[in-house]
């Protein structure tokens, strides 16, 4: 990629307003009035032009007041939209975006971030120079309130201890060829080729979409250089929520279809399953426990070792809530995967 990166010319074209591709912004929405006056204010000051531009908020029938906040920017602005979501989950509503879009691009965006104001830009640039099919950037992660807890949560989900090799979540030096980013910036052709999201998916549909999109020959770029803010839950009852349904959803997608697993994906399942076995085989055979002790040790030592190194740069204020957004992330997640596999085996046993 390095090398494609250097070979490429940076000599942009120069475009007129009207000779940029009109460019149609998707935000599936639901109960967002905490982020979402934010974040569409973050989008209407980016820079790409705005009689190229249409934003389409699909909302999945809120009853708080996002509606309410919406309508008084489309009461300003002609390009800000609102549609309805009646299905309430994502996958719908992204398709209900792009079958009413009018752009040859589509962007994916999310209500709980912002957006510095080239990001539109050069999400379309980076398409058209490199003849991408999707492109997208580093998910810089941010913390919802100003609590220790929900710091170290922010700085836990940047950790390659909390989320692995994630690189959109980590960072990387130069431009990456990856199989995922987050969100999204689409060729709107793709989906003529391989679809629209599958809505069977309440998470991970576009982990699934890209798969479909690379086994078309398609290219999907990372680029350092883009950025997005995401602002992560605030508290460890919303963290480990969000994480058991990232974690049930990466293994019970595979009833609608092959997924494409990482090894990050699936570390805190096998550490569960290996936890859980130990204390169960130490009541049959009484050595067991020291395995126990030796898995549940190990785990806590790299806790602590990372959550030291951490708190050595930010705080020592941080130690303590560390090691718990730490826990949270990583049991929620496994517990998750584990009620997954417990879906998938009673739905096959009643399928029999």
């Amino acid at each position: 990629m390095k090398e494609l990166v250097e070979n490429e010319s940076m000599n942009a074209i120069e475009r007129s307003s009207n000779e940029e591709p009109f460019v149609s912004v998707i935000m599936p929405c639901r109960n967002e009035e905490q982020y979402i006056e934010r974040c569409i204010e973050s989008l209407i000051q980016n820079t790409y032009p705005k009689d190229r531009l249409e934003m389409l908020i699909v909302d999945g029938r809120s009853t708080d007041n996002t509606r309410k906040i919406i309508h008084t920017f489309m009461e300003k602005y002609a390009f800000v939209k609102l549609l309805n979501n009646e299905k309430r989950i994502a996958p719908a509503a992204m398709n209900i975006g792009i079958q009413n879009s009018k752009g040859e691009i589509i962007i994916r965006v999310d209500a709980h971030s912002i957006y510095p104001k080239d990001y539109i830009e050069k999400l379309v640039r980076r398409m058209i120079q490199f003849n991408a099919d999707n492109v997208g950037g580093r998910w810089i992660i941010l913390p919802s309130d100003k609590t220790l807890i929900a710091e170290a949560i922010s700085m836990a989900l940047s950790c390659p201890f909390g989320v692995g090799n994630a690189y959109y979540r980590i960072g990387t030096r130069e431009p990456k060829e990856v199989d995922t980013v987050p969100f999204g910036c689409y060729k709107k052709e793709v989906f003529k080729k391989v679809g629209l999201f599958n809505e069977s998916l309440v998470r991970n549909q576009d982990i699934e979409l890209n798969l479909r999109i690379k086994r078309k020959g398609g290219k999907i770029l990372l680029f350092p250089d883009i950025v997005s803010y995401y602002y992560a839950r605030s508290s460890l009852k919303g963290l480990f929520k969000q994480n058991f349904g990232n974690g049930f959803w990466v293994v019970y997608s595979t009833k609608f279809g092959q997924m494409p697993f990482s090894t990050r994906h699936l570390v805190p399942l096998f550490f569960l399953l290996l936890l859980a076995s130990s204390a169960v085989f130490s009541l049959l055979f009484y050595p067991f426990i020291y395995l126990f002790i030796l898995i549940i040790g190990l785990y806590f030592v790299i806790n602590i070792l990372f959550s030291v190194r951490i708190s050595m740069k930010n705080g020592f204020r941080y130690f303590i809530p560390l090691i718990l957004a730490f826990s949270t992330l990583h049991f929620s997640y496994g517990i998750g995967s584990i009620c997954g596999i417990m879906r998938l085996l009673r739905f096959e046993k009643s399928a029999g």
